[in-house]
């Protein structure tokens, strides 16, 4: 049997109260179908709440309302730069936006550089140089040197990168480090229970997470004694070491209203 190790733990921070998991910051032009598009699939098949602007909400000159507060009640923000992202006066605002947010509510950030390389954005060169050309001919000095900072200010931590990278691959890696990241961070429903850490314990035992096959665990007793409270604990303990997972309460009334085919769904 595999043993227990320290992390199951279940005294988790108080987290932060956000609105959404992720906000999504890209060049709609880029990558909206491709990249981010699958990137926010496999967000979503994880159960984490992202915002991805799908309603045109850039319109005007002005970054609009929605998205500073959609940035500001996330508790992560995945940048996703591509070649003509810094062509976007949106972008640069989004990103500027992202880092005051970082610096000062502890947003976390994700950086993924695709089809770009990291110092390419970091010191403004490539697309990203011809990019500021055109926007300090448009824009004041200090507005063009705030993005900047806020570029090289990103770029300067390790981030994702496109380059050499099966794209399937690269995007599940993505969504299952945020999942693990964010995992702690959740609302747990196991606070303050006296005595339930050794019963965690023992089931996680019993599992064997080492171990390559399947098991069916049974805990059995009276009723209110606690059995779901125990399978709720174990659940969010070890739910990031799956791709995907499912806690299903009171089966036997979700069964009497519906069919086992719904149940299975």
């Amino acid at each position: 049997m595999a043993s227990a190790s320290s992390s199951t733990s279940i005294h988790l921070p108080p987290p932060r109260s956000c609105t959404y998991h992720v906000f999504l910051s890209f060049r709609g032009e880029d990558t909206r179908t491709g990249f981010t598009g699958h990137l926010y699939a496999a967000l979503n098949r994880k159960g984490i709440t992202t915002y991805k602007d799908d309603q045109n909400l850039r319109k005007g000159h002005v970054i609009s309302k929605e998205l500073l507060k959609a940035i500001e009640e996330s508790m992560f923000a995945v940048i996703v730069f591509s070649p003509d992202y810094a062509y976007s006066s949106w972008c640069l605002d989004e990103l500027q936006k992202i880092m005051e947010c970082k610096n000062q509510l502890g947003l976390q950030i994700e950086a993924v550089f695709y089809g770009v390389k990291p110092c390419d954005v970091r010191y403004q060169r490539g697309t990203f140089e011809e990019a500021f050309k055109k926007h300090e001919e448009r824009h004041d000095s200090e507005k063009v040197k705030r993005w900047r900072d806020a570029l090289t200010e990103v770029a300067a931590h390790s981030g994702w990168t496109s380059k050499n990278q099966d794209e399937a691959v690269l995007v599940e890696n993505i969504a299952q480090h945020i999942f693990e990241k964010l995992i702690p961070k959740l609302p747990s429903s196991m606070k303050n229970l006296v005595g339930i850490n050794s019963r965690v314990e023992q089931v996680i035992t019993l599992i064997g997470l080492e171990l390559n096959d399947v098991r069916f665990i049974g805990i059995w007793g009276m009723g209110g004694m606690g059995k779901t409270t125990i399978a709720r604990a174990v659940f969010e303990i070890i739910r990031s070491r799956f791709e995907v997972t499912c806690f299903l309460a009171d089966v036997r009334e979700h069964c009497g209203k519906k069919d086992i085919t719904h149940i299975q769904k």
